[in-house]
Formats: C-alpha cells, sequence, structure tokens
C-alpha cells in the first residue's frame, strides 16, 4: 500500500532574507518605543525612585536594599540613582535607558528565536513579531519603574533559555559550554538585582529545554527509550551544571528576598487574587492575541486601563482556540508546550496580584496589563518551540509536497497583528499623556531655579501626582534635592513661597487656624525680654504648625519658638518692623517664645497658626 503523501508548509520567504527582515522589525520597535517614551515623562514611583536617590548615598545599602513596594531591586534602585545624579528630574536619561533596555531585550528574544527554531522563516518572524508588538509589553515599558524591573528580566529570560536549550539539544566543546554557564548564570543574577520575579526564569529555562529536546524523540524514531535517554534525564544531566548554579542562587536570593520585602504584609485575599487573574487572563492577555485593547481609560492617579470591548475578547477566544487546534493538528508536541505557557499565564501572576489584593483594591488593576511582559516573552518561547517542532504526521510519511497555505496564514495573521498592536499602542500613549506629572515637574524645576538661595518651607506634591500614601517620597524637599539650582528647604523664612498646584512658585501666606495674641507692650517699649507664653485663642492637635508672627525687635539677633511637646526652634530676627514664618511640631493654648540673644527685646503682633498655602487661600 504506498505511503499517503503529506503537505508541509514552504518558506514564503529565503533563508537569507529573514534576518533582515527581523532587523527591520527590531528598528521599527524602537523607532516606536522611542516614540513612546518621548511623549511619556515620569509617573508615581519614578517619582518616589527620585526621591529616594535624593535623599540617601547611591551607593549605601539603605538606598540600594529598600524593599520598594515589596520590590527588592538594588540594581533598579542603582540605575535610578545614577539616572538622578547625573540628570535630576530631567526625562530625557531615563527614556535613554528604556530605549537601551528594550534594544537588549529584543536582540536577546530574537537570539533566543534562532537558537530555538534555526530552520524556521515566517513562523520565526511571526513570534519575533508577537513580542515586538503585543500590548501586554507596553505599560510596564512607558512607566520607567516598572521598565527597571521588567526589561532586565525578559532580556535575561530570553539569554538564559537559549543558552539552555543550546547546552541541551547541541554538541558543543567544554569550553563553549562552560561559557554558556557562566554567561546565562551572570544574566540570571543581574536580572534578580532588577527584580525578584526573574526567580522564575530558572523554571521557565528548565522546561524550554526540555520542551526543545522533547521533540527531537518519539516512538517512532527511538522504540527503546527508557529513562536513562529520556528528554527529562537528557534535560538534566546535559546542563547539570547550569541547574545547579541557578537552583543555589535561586535559593540564595528568594531567602534574601523574603528577610527583606515587605511583600507580605497587610491583609490579602485568595478570593480577590483569583477574580484578578481571570480578570487579567480574559480582559487583558486574551484580547492582546487580536492586538488589543483599542481602547484605554485613565482615572488620574491611577495608570491607563484596558477596556476591551465583548467582540474583541471573543475574537481574542477564538484565535487562541485557532492556533491551538492547527498546532496541535500540525506539529508534535504542541498540546505540552501550550498547556506550559498557559500555566506560566496563569501562575506567574497569582503571587503578585496576591499581594496587590486587599479591600482597596480594584479588579481594574488587571487590566492595566503592567504585570503581563513576561507573559508575552513566555508565549513567544512557546511559538519558537512550535515553528521548530516536527511534523505530527512522524516519520511514515512519503514525500512531502510544499503547501504555501499555512505559511502564508502565518504571515498575514502577524501583519494583522501588528497593524492592531499599533493601534491600540497609539491609543495607551494617547491615554498615558492624560496626565498632570510633567507639567507640574517642568514648572517646579524653574520655581526651583528661580528661588535658588532662598529659604522654602518643604511641601506635599499635588494628588494627582503622587498620593500623601508615598510620603514623605512625596515632599518636594526630596524630589528636587539634587537639583543644582535650588532654594534651601528650611523650618523659618522671612518670605513665604509655595508652589501652586502647577508647579509653579506664587506669594505664600498661613490659614487661621488659631490666633496668636499680641504680646504685651509696644514696639516703643517691647515688653518680651525673657521667657514668654503667647496664648491662643484655643488649643492644638499635635501636629506640624506654620506660625506667622510679626514682631518689632531692638537690635539683631536670636530668638526662640517652642510649642508644648515639641523642640524649640531658634530663629534670627532683625532690628525694626518684620515678619517671621515658622513650622513646629506640638500642641497647646500657647507658643512659647524667648530672647535668646542676650539684651534682645522685641514685642509681636497678632499672629496666625494653621498651614502654609497659596495667599488666595488664607484671607
Amino acid at each position: 500500500m504506498p505511503h499517503a503523501r503529506t503537505l508541509v508548509p514552504a518558506p514564503a520567504v529565503p533563508a537569507a532574507a529573514v534576518v533582515p527582515i527581523a532587523g527591520a522589525l527590531l528598528v521599527a520597535q524602537l523607532v516606536v518605543r522611542a516614540w513612546l517614551v518621548a511623549r511619556g515623562n515620569f509617573y508615581w514611583d519614578d517619582l518616589v525612585l527620585i526621591s529616594q536617590a535624593s535623599s540617601d548615598p547611591i551607593l549605601s545599602w539603605d538606598y540600594l536594599g529598600t524593599s520598594h513596594d515589596g520590590h527588592f531591586m538594588p540594581g533598579a534602585f542603582l540605575v535610578a540613582g545614577v539616572s538622578t545624579v547625573i540628570a535630576p528630574v530631567q526625562w530625557w536619561l531615563p527614556a535613554a535607558t528604556l530605549v537601551v533596555l528594550q534594544a537588549i531585550a529584543s536582540l536577546a528574544v530574537w537570539r533566543m528565536i534562532r537558537i530555538i527554531a534555526p530552520r524556521a522563516g515566517v513562523a520565526a518572524l511571526a513570534a519575533f513579531a508577537f513580542y515586538l508588538f503585543v500590548p501586554m509589553t507596553i505599560s510596564a515599558y512607558v512607566w520607567w519603574a516598572a521598565g527597571l524591573n521588567t526589561l532586565p528580566m525578559q532580556a535575561a529570560l530570553a539569554y538564559v533559555v537559549g543558552n539552555a536549550v543550546v547546552l541541551v539539544r547541541d554538541d558543543v566543546s567544554d569550553a563553549r559550554r562552560t561559557r554558556l554557564v557562566v554567561c546565562a548564570v551572570a544574566a540570571f543574577v543581574v536580572a534578580l538585582t532588577f527584580f525578584e520575579k526573574s526567580l522564575l526564569i530558572l523554571p521557565v529555562a528548565f522546561v524550554a529545554a526540555l520542551l526543545a529536546t522533547r521533540r527531537r524523540t518519539n516512538r517512532f524514531e527511538h522504540p527503546d527509550t527508557d529513562y536513562r535517554t529520556s528528554a527529562l534525564t537528557v534535560t538534566f544531566t546535559r546542563a547539570r551544571n547550569l541547574w545547579a548554579i541557578l537552583g543555589t542562587v535561586f535559593v540564595a536570593w528568594a531567602v534574601l528576598f523574603f528577610a527583606t520585602t515587605t511583600a507580605t504584609e497587610g491583609s490579602h485575599s485568595f478570593s480577590q487574587t483569583a477574580h484578578l487573574v481571570w480578570r487579567s487572563i480574559n480582559n487583558a492577555i486574551v484580547p492582546s492575541f487580536a492586538g488589543g485593547p483599542w481602547n484605554w481609560e485613565r482615572w488620574v492617579p491611577s495608570p491607563p486601563m484596558g477596556l476591551a470591548p465583548v467582540w474583541m475578547i471573543v475574537l481574542g477566544w477564538v484565535i487562541i482556540a485557532v492556533l491551538v487546534v492547527s498546532t496541535v493538528r500540525a506539529t508534535r508536541g504542541a498540546v505540552a508546550v501550550w498547556v506550559c505557557a498557559a500555566l506560566y499565564a496563569v501562575l506567574a501572576q497569582a503571587p503578585v496580584l496576591w499581594t496587590r489584593s486587599g479591600e482597596f483594591t480594584s479588579l481594574e488593576l488587571a487590566q492595566t496589563m503592567r504585570y503581563l511582559p513576561d507573559t508575552a516573552l513566555v508565549f513567544t518561547i512557546a511559538f519558537a518551540l512550535i515553528a521548530a517542532a516536527p511534523s505530527a504526521s512522524g516519520t511514515h510519511a512519503a514525500a512531502s509536497e510544499p503547501d504555501r497555505r499555512p505559511t502564508i496564514a502565518v504571515a498575514v495573521g502577524a501583519v494583522l497583528l501588528v497593524v492592531s498592536s499599533m493601534i491600540a499602542t497609539s491609543a495607551y500613549s494617547t491615554s498615558w499623556r492624560e496626565d498632570p506629572t510633567a507639567d507640574y515637574l517642568a514648572n517646579a524645576r524653574q520655581a526651583m531655579k528661580d528661588n535658588a538661595g532662598r529659604t522654602m518651607f518643604d511641601q506635599a506634591v499635588p494628588l494627582e501626582v503622587l498620593l500623601p500614601v508615598a510620603y514623605p517620597d512625596n515632599q518636594i524637599s526630596r524630589i528636587f534635592g539634587r537639583l543644582p539650582e535650588r532654594p534651601e528647604f528650611g523650618s523659618y523664612t522671612d518670605d513665604l513661597v509655595v508652589l501652586d498646584p502647577t508647579g509653579k512658585a506664587t506669594q505664600g501666606a498661613v490659614t487661621r487656624a488659631r490666633t496668636i495674641e499680641p504680646s504685651a507692650g509696644s514696639c516703643r517699649r517691647p515688653g518680651i525680654a525673657g521667657p514668654e507664653r503667647l496664648a491662643l485663642d484655643g488649643p492644638l492637635l499635635d501636629l506640624q504648625w506654620t506660625l506667622q508672627i510679626s514682631y518689632c525687635a531692638d537690635r539683631d539677633g536670636e530668638i526662640e519658638l517652642r510649642l508644648d511637646g515639641g523642640d524649640p526652634l531658634q530663629i534670627p530676627v532683625q532690628s525694626g518692623l518684620h515678619v517671621v514664618y515658622a513650622q513646629l511640631t506640638g500642641h497647646g493654648d500657647g507658643v512659647q517664645i524667648r530672647p535668646v540673644t542676650p539684651g534682645l527685646h522685641l514685642h509681636t503682633g497678632e499672629g496666625r497658626v494653621g498651614n502654609a498655602v497659596m495667599a488666595g487661600l488664607a484671607p
């Protein structure tokens, strides 16, 4: 009986054109990514990193070892610190770091694809295009703090997977084997310093190497295979040095992470975590396979969240179903690949979403998609493994006839995905720009420069820029602390200047929460020559207060002010009639005042205790 003839995909592009096309795709991605960051600016955690880099020596462990919102990321802190020292509160350098890191990650991904599927043409390019343009990678890229986490992880994940596959699948010299192990371990360690989630690189690399090895053997080709020559044994033994070292680093870093992190603090909900994971899958991952979502909504100061319509979610599920069915029917081992990719999409998100769960967490958090870049890369690995897999027909098929239809379908699908993803990217960029931070920082930088040499009180940035939960990193003294031209931030001044909500400097005043009664005497006969207590018209809570005191002194000198329960503050005064503003912490129904300079006499008029605000808000 003659063997049945099978149809196999025919290459749609010459082998020599694959690399140039990949290069063009990479350049196109970097152009788009450069455009994205050119339209962006600092956001939320970016300012927290800047504040901490402005307040501590950037090489100190107090800075590098900080647990930032549950993350242990000394490498990211180092890059943020260096950027802040070189170009404080200037977006161009962080933007450049994002583009450079993206270029490194994309090159590593292409290298990995070529290692896994060296003979694949259109399928390899389609997998690469998926990684380069799928919307799952956008939100964590434009956000500097998130990009410093995820981009090194993406680069290291692709690099380690590529090295692991070479070690397990190919025959290499001892020298090259050593080099592959050393470089993979170095990439793993570097990625861990940027993001503790990089711990997942080890299991992903092992599974990818296992699947790449498993596809080479089957019961028809090797009927006598036993456990000693099985794919699992081969994967363990041929790269045993890599797994041993990576495993040791994994355990050591995990111990260090749990010893320093605050991620597990607070109350968390397993039920809400399950809802968050499902929301992320159904409303973020699935529409990404259709190049969506095209619509993004932002509730400042939150990041944009994708609002995929029902039809796009359904289309995404249909596309996934078609991909699964067609690849399972066409290639051997595709089922295992899809199962592993799906498990990663669920399990990799669960821990981070659990740490974010709580009574104040909205399910829309999952639609921001900032936890998905590594998931996009894992699906890229899956596509590469499927592209490299043998035909499902086995070795008993007769000589095959070229069939261009699958190749054309893959190429058309990839083009449609890229076009749809560009629509989503443009919509995301528009939503991302709906943020007052850029204008506020530009105005505030100019205000700092214009008031250099003056003393200003510290104040919080507007709620739309950074919420009070970030205190003290929401204070202007910390955010702008590295600027070379800026005012001094102190506890007293004779000219109250504040920043308005747009970041511009304006004349300040003190609200009237309490009134300070005038002292005895007059300017002609000042009554304060020693310790006195200036009465208030009501008691104060134990908080920080701003005092406005008008006085006349008979000579230059210093006085001391204090509230009950607070520390004293020494303030210089000048001869004649003047006004001084001071910030004190304490409570009580009076202000204690005493001349420090011997022979100094002064008289104080009616004053105020309240908060420093724009003059128009304190009549």
